[in-house]
């Protein structure tokens, strides 16, 4: 008689292992389709459990699933830019481009609904998560910079490349992911380069900052 094949043994998850496989599940149906199109029995169907075993663990329905997604996108998206502060300059900042963009890649057209507003599920705490995320890239950045005390015109610079940084992104789903990747990563690298360089010509601080980048290039 021929042995029959011995059958896993049933585990079950962890409360948290469980909330995980649910946001995964989310994230999985918010990268490619709007959330305000993505109803808690997609979800379930995509975790493979069923839909009250969704709201024991999100009690408030989609938005709170959805603000919960979208904390755990905004973690992943923070990891983008923490960069070890090893080597020239731009070369990290290409680096951590790199992931950022492979993120953005991953989540094709769910992009801008995840991270960057336009659904009727967005609220004030929802906003703030995503701002949150421009926040901790700005701080990332001036640790990468080695300032202890940026000017307003240095903190305006940042922020107004890490916004251009996001636009672009958006811009180049629309555009069938054109150009390439890797130019689009090279191509915001000498943006961020120029930028400063705009605001060299008024901040002593900046000026500072482009000769010492200029000695790396």
């Amino acid at each position: 008689m021929t042995p029959q094949a011995s059958t896993p043994a049933y585990r079950r998850l962890s409360v948290e292992e469980r909330r995980v496989q649910l946001l995964d599940a989310a994230l999985a149906l918010f990268a490619h389709r709007p959330p305000e199109e993505v109803s808690l029995d997609d979800v379930a169907e995509q975790a493979g459990v069923s839909r009250p075993l969704v709201y024991r663990y999100f009690p408030g329905g989609k938005q709170q699933l959805y603000e919960a997604a979208l904390r755990s996108a905004a973690d992943e998206l923070e990891l983008c830019f923490d960069e070890p502060c090893e080597g020239p300059l731009l070369a990290r900042l290409a680096r951590a481009l790199d992931r950022y963009l492979a993120f953005v890649d991953q989540h094709d057209t769910g992009f801008s609904a995840l991270l960057c507003g336009g659904s009727v599920v967005e609220t004030s705490q929802t906003t703030g998560i995503v701002d949150g995320v421009r926040r901790a890239a700005a701080d990332h950045i001036m640790r990468h910079l080695d300032v202890a005390e940026a000017g307003p015109r240095l903190r305006m610079t940042v922020r107004m490349w890490i916004t251009a940084v996001e636009a672009s992104s958006l811009i180049w789903l629309d555009e069938a992911k054109q150009p390439p990747v890797d130019e689009l990563r090279d191509w915001l690298v000498e943006q961020f380069l120029a930028v400063l360089t705009v605001t060299a010509r008024r901040d002593p601080q900046t000026a500072t900052l482009v000769e010492a980048l200029a000695a790396d290039l």
